[in-house]
């Protein structure tokens, strides 16, 4: 199966995103194929004492209801992904990472967005002062593996790279 591209026209450039149009020929017909442009960004499953995982609430306009989510941000250019990872856990929970590790890397939606994310495992937590982003309201919450199955399997985690990494560490629980 091949499918080829022409060259693509930007219809859109936001702060956080840009959207182009490419053409495409899909068994040789012309079609187009409309790509939300992102940076990359990171997620961060962070482990507290007792085994206790780092998690927020905060507001998501674009489905206009508050998320339970674990820590997670853009890239910023020329910044490297662990970098971005630690940065991202400080200033959205206050939590200084002692030791932060690559887990996976992963496109969330690969059928019309370029965005790539970085899972990372921080553990060996020092809590510190918060710095969210002036438009960032975040609420941070310790959950133990009894609270996260229970959130589970009540449906109130709907974030999905959340829901991966919420799994992804109970996997590892079970040794």
């Amino acid at each position: 199966m091949e499918t080829r591209r022409g060259p693509g026209r930007q219809v859109f450039r936001g702060r956080a995103l840009a959207v182009r149009v490419d053409p495409v020929w899909v068994r040789g017909r012309p079609a187009t194929r409309e790509v939300v442009e992102r940076v990359p960004a990171v997620a961060v499953v962070a482990e507290a004492a007792r085994r206790r995982l780092v998690v927020i609430r905060q507001w998501r306009w674009a489905v206009g209801e508050p998320l339970w989510e674990i820590p997670a941000g853009k890239i910023d250019a020329g910044e490297a992904a662990l970098t971005a990872a630690v940065r991202e856990l400080q200033e959205e929970t206050g939590f200084l990472a002692g030791d932060c590790r690559p887990v996976l890397s992963m496109y969330p939606s690969p059928g019309y967005t370029t965005e790539r994310i970085d899972l990372f495992y921080a553990r060996d937590l020092r809590a510190g002062a918060p710095q969210p982003d002036e438009e960032e309201e975040i609420g941070v919450e310790l959950w133990d593996e009894d609270r996260i199955r229970r959130a589970l399997a009540a449906g109130e985690v709907r974030n999905a790279v959340t829901l991966l990494g919420l799994y992804w560490w109970l996997d590892q629980m079970r040794g």
